[in-house]
């Protein structure tokens, strides 16, 4: 199977780029294929099913991951007796 991807040029602002490639190299994508998924996720609607399945966990849960978050932190809340600072 071969490949009949078209090449184009996209003009950003230099801070947008670089925020671009950051997101890609976090998810160890190259540049390319990382505006591809958004393009794919955008058009295909999944970007937005995944956004509303991702709400409704907090508005479900949202409470318990509050509250468990702060449990988790507490111990780095305040210093202990005699840790260095």
């Amino acid at each position: 199977m071969t490949s009949t991807k078209k090449q184009t040029q996209v003009r950003l602002e230099e801070d947008v780029l670089a925020a671009g490639k950051a997101a890609a190299a976090a998810r160890r994508l190259d540049f390319n294929k990382y505006v591809e998924r958004l393009i794919i996720e955008d058009t295909t609607g999944a970007r937005a099913a995944g956004m509303t399945a991702a709400q409704r966990l907090i508005d479900d849960h949202g409470a318990f991951l509050d509250d468990l978050e702060q449990r988790l932190d507490a111990p780095y809340a305040d210093p202990q007796p005699g840790a260095a600072a």
